[in-house]
């Protein structure tokens, strides 16, 4: 009898756990079997295929704008503004917050450049960039100055003069002293 009550209790936990991770696996099987499968399509030509490119990436027809089409291959992969994760609302309730970004939603082509722990283009800066530039080359350049100025006068730590063994001189014998 407890046997066949452990063999069920078994069985439901291993059903449970089947359940779990087929919905886990489903959700990532249909993102794409390849790399092939998330590469963008041909450049946009006719507006047939712009409002198809548009539906693809799951954006409105006046809200789509392809790269331009100057060899570097992003087909029909939309133009997206820089606004890295830094900038965007932390309290939106994502489908990925550590990313803060959306299941699906298209990516911006840098966007390994502008995550969250990296550079964020829409910062306002409370201090200029030239004036931080400024501030930067006075810094190093009052260290290689007071360098250049104060090399003719040494910084030592003062001591006597290292004594060397010489030749015809007994400096210490094994002898007591008494």
């Amino acid at each position: 009898m407890a046997g066949s009550v452990l063999l069920k209790s078994f069985a439901r936990i291993s059903a449970n756990l089947a359940e779990r991770t087929s919905v886990q696996c489903v959700s990532v099987r249909y993102a794409g079997y390849w790399n092939k499968d998330w590469r963008p399509g041909p450049y946009p030509v006719t507006p047939e295929q712009r409002e198809a490119a548009a539906k693809k990436y799951g954006l409105r027809v006046e809200d789509y704008e392809p790269y331009p089409e100057d060899g570097f291959g992003y087909g029909d992969y939309p133009k997206l503004p820089y606004t890295s994760a830094e900038s965007r609302d932390p309290y939106q309730n994502w489908d990925i917050p550590t990313m803060m970004r959306n299941y699906g939603e298209p990516m911006h082509t840098n966007w390994d450049i502008i995550q969250e722990d990296k550079w964020d283009a829409s910062r306002r800066w409370q201090v200029p960039p030239w004036k931080m530039a400024l501030m930067c080359i006075g810094s190093f350049g009052g260290i290689i100055l007071t360098y250049y100025l104060l090399e003719p006068y040494p910084f030592f730590v003062p001591m006597m003069p290292k004594q060397f063994p010489e030749e015809g001189v007994q400096h210490y014998t094994f002898k007591s002293q008494d």
